[in-house]
């Protein structure tokens, strides 16, 4: 290991501020102009190796003092007529020196940064014709290529012709965040890494955010001596000075000594954006240095925006295929499961297609007490076991995984059936599920490189982290792992789920109709089979179904009028199937059995505030939770009833800026007391008495959504237990919910 290396604290490599490096590479300068008045108030130390004046003279001079009069008239001109969100070719200026360098622009933090980059051309100007000759070109062979891999092939070797790297690579980065090398052209004597994999931890996660924003990097000479900015802070803010956009940023120098490792000390990379996100990376290398002007890497950035949205083009034509071949059999099984009233027999009859929809090896059908196993499923014992796993660790409308294994230790004995499973709760009460199972895939990767290596350094006391010094093949047989699940399989198994919640409640208002004892509950079940009947809830599933085949078939054809029409009218039958969905819980409420045990109320808050950590969308919230006592309640009902309340909160903390959310807990000689506050927009304490009331709501639907079934289920869920629930509030204030369960619970 050499002294450089040594030194390099690779631990610090997640945290490192690559924004704001303090420096510069040294093919080039930087002045920073206030935008005001144009005066230098920052530059690079070498600037005056290319000006020829001391940096004391340029700090704060007129920009002509760097550039000369008529440059500088020249550039001020541009200055006043572009926007500069983006660094910006503003022309090319000959120093006294007669070096002659290119100048980008770009404004920032109130600066105005210019940055000039020697350059060896004897044009006065940056030539960019060759672009659209080579854009148009480069189209007309992507309409030709099949594939993602084809298409990566035919750009690489594009970039390679016009920047003349020794090697490009171009690789996709798979849902673990590793690197897969989809397309490689490389000259004679350099390694090929071609279906090779680098890990994830060779692109930290700050790098990654910085490339979907600066999708362009170039380093010439990985051993360089960075220059620094004098001063060392922005003048204007006080605060290290933002280098996000520039060209000549300087770069880790971990990244420089991996560089060097892998014996490329030469590298451009151009980011592959596909919907927002880091889909890959075009990546060139070069054994010696080598730079490439803006003008042709302007051109390399159209050929990967061109290639990006082609992917982005090809992915949605592949994923709309599958889902209407999903939607396909999804409307078979929808119509099987409603030949006879025996729900687990229906569900038998359309095992076939339950297999095919998941793409699945096996199916389980958990229901009342009931195992239903098709084809190669887990035994009873394991699914048992899952199930349990399941209700305890999963909160959500869908549990999916490629690795039970890694999650549940336990699952390692049925990892050949069951190394992926997808489940779908159909109950909100009971441990109900369908459960599909994928079987291992044992695969072998071939990776660039031992990819735990880091993780050892890590692991070792007293030893040293360094970058990454071996890229030899290193092969790996992983074991546990299914193929992983598509966003369109847990989408539409999402839509699924609510159908089945649709039959199963259908099948439970036929059980209702043959209760000897109604009671209060099923006069209410009653009132409920009238408002979502049969003849209700099929046309809003016809209504999404077809309101998606027109979406996906006939867009073309469809004004931007029309479309939003559409969506609306879907948006809208949802709406109303999730008022079914509530509906049919608020009926359980009152038939379902109370099982009752010792319960940790901060174990259930926390779970609550997991499962609704998904839905913040960015969201600042506090949450203050005291110390809560424990108590005797049937435990999947009170979280409920917790979750409910803490959904509402965090529902109307949305106007604030900060949503504060606390929840505290007292005991009494005779019951346990839990209050949930926040600081929201609160309500009309003259409505309270309306709150737990069925469809009661005290708000407008445009402002806060909701079916207005949450609170009438906290109130039965409470009063099941004999406790009582009250609410007080300052409209505009926030609001305090309360609910207090007795130590002695009745009888059920």
């Amino acid at each position: 290991m050499t002294k450089q290396t040594a030194e390099i604290d690779l631990s610090a490599c997640e945290r490192e501020a690559i924004r704001v490096p303090g420096s510069i590479q040294p093919h080039g300068f930087v002045l920073m102009l206030d935008d005001a008045t144009h005066a230098i108030i920052q530059l690079s130390e070498n600037a005056a190796g290319y000006t020829g004046k001391a940096v004391d003279a340029l700090l704060g001079a007129p920009l002509a003092a760097a550039v000369g009069d008529s440059y500088a008239l020249t550039l001020r001109a541009a200055l006043s007529t572009e926007r500069l969100e983006r660094p910006t070719y503003l022309g090319t200026v000959q120093l006294a020196n007669e070096a002659r360098l290119d100048v980008l622009g770009h404004r920032s933090q109130g600066l105005v940064i210019l940055e000039f980059e020697a350059v060896k051309r004897s044009a006065a100007a940056a030539d960019f014709r060759l672009l659209y000759p080579l854009v148009g070109t480069f189209l007309s062979r992507l309409s030709d290529a099949t594939s993602v891999e084809a298409m990566s092939h035919l750009a690489a070797l594009e970039i390679k012709h016009i920047t003349g790297f020794g090697r490009v690579l171009v690789y996709h980065f798979d849902h673990q965040d590793h690197g897969h090398v989809v397309a490689e052209i490389g000259d004679p004597g350099y390694p090929s890494y071609l279906n090779q994999r680098f890990p994830a931890a060779d692109v930290p996660v700050q790098a990654r955010e910085l490339y979907v924003t600066n999708h362009i990097r170039l380093i010439p000479d990985a051993n360089y001596q960075p220059a620094r900015l004098i001063p060392e802070h922005n003048p204007l803010t006080g605060a290290p000075t933002d280098l996000t956009f520039s060209t000549l940023r300087s770069v880790s120098p971990v990244h420089l000594q991996y560089m060097r490792n892998m014996g490329t000390p030469a590298s451009m990379s151009i980011s592959l954006v596909v919907k927002g996100r880091l889909w890959g990376l075009i990546s060139c290398h070069h054994a010696e240095p080598r730079y490439v002007p803006f003008e042709v890497r302007a051109a390399c950035e159209h050929l990967a925006q061109i290639l990006a949205l082609r992917i982005e083009s090809r992915e949605e034509s592949d994923e709309s295929q599958y889902r209407l071949e999903l939607r396909r059999i999804l409307v078979a099984m929808l119509a099987g499961l409603s030949r006879t009233p025996d729900f687990t027999d229906n569900v038998a009859s359309v095992s076939h297609d339950l297999l095919r929809f998941g793409s699945a090896s096996g199916v389980a059908l958990v229901f009342e007490h009931r195992i239903c196993r098709f084809g190669d499923a887990p035994s009873e014992e394991d699914i048992r076991e899952l199930v349990q796993w399941l209700s305890t660790y999963s909160h959500d409308d869908v549990f999916h995984t490629d690795a039970l294994s890694q999650l549940m230790p336990e699952a390692r004995r049925m990892a050949r059936q069951a190394s992926g499973i997808l489940a779908i709760p159909i109950s909100r009460l009971h441990r109900h599920y369908l459960i599909w199972f994928r079987p291992e895939v044992v695969h072998t990767i071939e990776w660039a490189g031992d990819p735990h290596e880091k993780e050892r350094q890590a692991q070792t006391p007293g030893a040293a982290l360094t970058p990454r010094a071996s890229f030899d093949t290193w092969r790996e047989t992983v074991h546990g792992t299914s193929l992983p699940w598509r966003a369109s399989e847990i989408e539409t198994a999402l839509e699924f789920r609510t159908a089945l919640l649709g039959i199963v409640l259908e099948r439970a208002e036929q059980m209702a109709e043959l209760a000897e004892e109604l009671g209060r509950a099923n006069k209410e079940l009653e009132s409920f089979s009238y408002s979502v009947s049969h003849d209700l809830r099929a046309p809003l599933r016809h209504i999404v179904g077809y309101s998606d085949l027109l979406l996906e078939f006939e867009r073309a054809s469809l004004s931007e009028r029309g479309e939003r029409y559409l969506r609306n009218i879907k948006d809208s039958a949802r709406f109303a199937g999730k008022l079914v969905d509530d509906l049919l819980s608020f009926s359980q409420m009152g038939r379902a059995s109370l099982r009752p045990r010792q319960t940790n109320l901060n174990e259930l808050v926390n779970a609550c505030i997991e499962r609704l950590s998904h839905d913040l969308q960015g969201r600042e919230v506090r949450w203050e939770i005291g110390e809560l006592p424990t108590l005797v309640a049937d435990p999947s009902f009170l979280q409920l009833a917790l979750h409910n309340l803490l959904a509402n909160a965090v529902k109307y903390t949305r106007p604030r800026q900060q949503a504060v959310i606390s929840v505290s807990g007292e005991t009494t000689a005779d019951s346990t007391i839990v209050h949930v506050r926040d600081n929201g927009v609160g309500f009309n304490a003259e409505y309270k008495h309306k709150l737990f009331g069925v469809f009661q709501r005290l708000h407008r639907l445009e402002e806060f959504e909701g079916t207005g079934i949450g609170l009438a289920n906290v109130q039965r869920i409470v009063e099941r237990h004999g406790g009582q629930v009250w609410a007080d509030s300052v409209l505009g204030e926030g609001a305090s919910f309360s609910f207090s369960i007795p130590k002695q619970l009745p009888l059920d």
